[in-house]
């Protein structure tokens, strides 16, 4: 049965299934033809979990090095653009706290008056205003409202991947809601 991935890929299932397959067995062009076709979508969840261009192009390409490392373990139990899509949203998740981490370390050991953390930079060819919105959102609110309102998570999904209570994932997302209704002056 043909997904929704792989028509958005070009590539039917059978074909797929094919490249998948050779390339579990390292054949380099298999994967860059997976590569090719799954690329945009992967820079679109890391560019929305990120809003930073240059982080999210930094982190794709750290999905598919991680893809390329374990996809000899990828068993087809989902299809490879939903597995890719966990690859790319573990692989965000762990750059965040990575960030958080040495932020913090940074805070306690120095005094940085009037160095900001929280700015990022801001997207080119992009005037769309509710991703403004979102880019405006506190790092771990912005990761339960692209989630649960962009991808469709659960907030029990949700929980799990963060390491919070689900309690905690609502009222992230409650937040994030207010916070952009505020922003876009609604």
């Amino acid at each position: 049965m043909e997904s929704a991935t792989d028509r958005a890929s070009g590539h039917d299932a059978t074909e797929t299934d094919l490249l998948v397959e050779r390339a579990k067995r390292r054949d380099h062009v298999a994967f860059e033809a997976l590569y090719r076709a799954h690329y945009r979508r992967v820079y679109a969840l890391t560019l929305r979990m990120t809003c930073d261009v240059s982080r999210a192009e930094e982190l794709t390409q750290e999905v598919f090095v991680r893809a390329w490392e374990a996809l000899p373990g990828f068993r087809a139990e989902s299809n490879l653009g939903t597995w890719l899509h966990t690859v790319a949203v573990r692989t965000c998740l762990n750059a965040s706290r990575a960030t958080r981490r040495r932020e913090a370390r940074f805070h306690n050991s120095r005094d940085i008056d009037g160095y900001a953390f929280g700015a990022k930079r801001a997207m080119p060819e992009t005037n769309v205003d509710l991703e403004r919105a979102l880019a405006g959102l506190p790092p771990r609110t912005r990761e339960v409202a692209v989630l649960f309102d962009i991808y469709g998570y659960r907030h029990q999904e949700i929980a799990r991947m963060l390491g919070i209570a689900e309690g905690t994932s609502k009222a992230q997302l409650h937040k994030a809601h207010r916070l952009m209704r505020e922003t876009l002056g609604g």
